[in-house]
């Protein structure tokens, strides 16, 4: 079944525009909205000035015309996006929303075309690089998980940047983190799963570093508790603690590689971390690396039972170097 759309009611006029207020918007008008062709509109209103602002910030999104004009229906000048192509509606939506949500608690008319601008840049980096458009339910635990591990890093690493360049996730390196000839793989398990983790190559478990870590992750999905933390709310976490500008730059940019633009539904899953979990993968640990493998044998996935590998639990101050 097809979801409902907020165009879905509003007529295609015979010239200009038609448009509908957005009530979710406490204090910035926006709109819902139709042009003569049919094509699906958003629009911020403006109520002061801000072309100069927009001509220097101006953002490109293949399949979105983004103007900044004179609207016809007020007089006052407003930021419009125009969806070319119909069949890509439940991603303009989805951006929109996410607009919607930025702006609601904005008053200031030229901080929310700054933060508008921001965000339908992130979103042009997420686009150039995206592999599907939503993040599948294992995908999400999977990036938390390399999240929280970077939030680790933060606190160990005296550098922003050196720490957002070891997150190596979204580079698709074979290993989640590489720093300090360590390398460390990250993965989660939820809270029905076995204990068992996944290994998705024969390269995820060879490393050219000295010292390879295994980082497990347990998440529990418990959005009635106050301390649980859904992936958007890590995502700003991360962001707010950073203060190197290059660094913030950075972060958004792997997340765009990692195929993450906010969007609401990953308001949820929010979980709590309930187990965390290092091993320490030496030449004894039970695996299957390429440097091993027959001539031929290629693309090998497997699974580790973790009560198999106890011995092997180390503590976290040992992927440090301490």
């Amino acid at each position: 079944m097809n979801r409902f759309r907020p165009w879905d009611d509003i007529k295609t006029p015979s010239e200009d525009l038609s448009v509908r207020l957005i009530r979710e918007s406490k204090h910035l008008p926006l709109y819902w909205g139709k042009d003569s062709s049919g094509h699906c509109i958003f629009i911020y209103e403006m109520s002061e000035d801000g072309t100069e602002f927009f001509q220097k910030n101006l953002v490109s999104i293949h399949g979105i015309n983004i103007d900044y004009r004179m609207l016809s229906t007020t007089g006052n000048q407003g930021l419009i996006l125009v969806l070319e192509k119909h069949v890509d509606q439940d991603l303009f939506y989805s951006l929109c929303e996410t607009l919607v949500q930025e702006l609601s608690e904005i008053s200031d008319p030229l901080v929310g075309l700054s933060v508008a601008l921001s965000q339908i840049k992130r979103w042009k980096a997420f686009m150039a690089g995206k592999k599907g458009w939503v993040l599948s339910a294992e995908e999400v635990r999977g990036l938390f998980s390399e999240l929280k591990f970077l939030v680790q890093m933060l606190s160990e690493m005296n550098n922003e940047l050196d720490a957002l360049e070891a997150w190596q996730g979204p580079e698709t390196s074979h290993q989640d983190f590489i720093f300090s000839d360590t390398a460390v793989e990250v993965k989660s398990l939820s809270g029905r799963e076995r204990n068992t983790v996944k290994i998705s190559s024969e390269d995820q478990l060879e490393s050219l570093s000295s010292s390879l870590f295994l980082k497990v992750f347990r998440l529990i999905d418990m959005p009635e508790s106050n301390a649980s933390t859904s992936l958007n709310e890590l995502v700003k976490a991360v962001e707010k603690s950073l203060t190197d500008a290059e660094a913030i730059e950075m972060f958004g940019t792997k997340l765009a590689k990692a195929g993450y633009v906010k969007m609401l539904a990953y308001d949820k899953p929010k979980f709590i971390v309930t187990e965390e979990q290092t091993y320490h993968v030496d030449r004894e640990f039970p695996k299957i690396v390429r440097t091993e493998l027959h001539t031929g044998l290629t693309r090998v996935g497997y699974e580790i039972k973790l009560e198999s590998v106890r011995d092997f639990l180390c503590a976290d101050k040992d992927v440090w170097g301490r």
